[in-house]
């Protein structure tokens, strides 16, 4: 089954879905997703692969970034779990040793399919409220990736969209170029 469930906030909610399931709660809903396709779990790892040598250990790039593969975020009253997220290390100079981050990431990256879009367009409004800057959409069954900025205080502005085997140079990670193709593979 791929999809999502809304359901209301309650105590006894967490009893109402397999274990494997992830919740994440948006503006007093509570979303519960089945585990992602393998095509969505290729493309992030992919993804965080692609990012994390020259930005995350400065391998053969700038570093400067902590790049988290699904970090638990608990932003104000709304807990979110996006498929990588990134922090740049003048504001996270260490990996703080917690289970949820409360530090609004500056970058956030869902893998995502047509089935999550409301989801994901729910989260994109907590991100923006919490000070995120950059937002990426990936979606692997239509060999996409959307790019986002959000100047502070502005709204997300669609900074591009590539989509099959293209090499994309986007905010914040444009000193490196991307390969989309390895992310579609299977």
């Amino acid at each position: 089954m791929f999809g999502w469930l809304r359901r209301t906030l309650e105590k006894d909610t967490k009893k109402t879905f397999p274990f494997d399931w992830v919740g994440e709660s948006v503006a007093g809903a509570l979303y519960v997703s089945p585990p992602h396709h393998s095509a969505n779990l290729r493309a992030g790892a992919r993804l965080g692969m692609q990012l994390g040598r020259p930005f995350d250990l400065g391998e053969g790039g700038p570093g400067g970034w902590v790049i988290v593969h699904a970090p638990k975020l608990r932003l104000g009253k709304d807990t979110l779990v996006p498929d990588l997220a990134g922090w740049r290390r003048e504001r996270m100079p260490e990996l703080p040793q917690t289970a949820f981050f409360t530090l609004a990431p500056d970058w956030v990256c869902e893998v995502t399919a047509s089935e999550m879009a409301v989801l994901d367009r729910e989260k994109a409004k907590t991100y923006a409220r919490e000070g995120v800057s950059h937002l990426w959409w990936v979606d692997p069954f239509k060999r996409l990736l959307e790019a986002y900025h959000r100047p502070e205080g502005e709204h997300w502005n669609r900074q591009g969209h590539w989509s099959g085997d293209a090499l994309v140079q986007a905010s914040p990670f444009e000193a490196l170029e991307l390969k989309l193709g390895p992310l579609w593979e299977r």
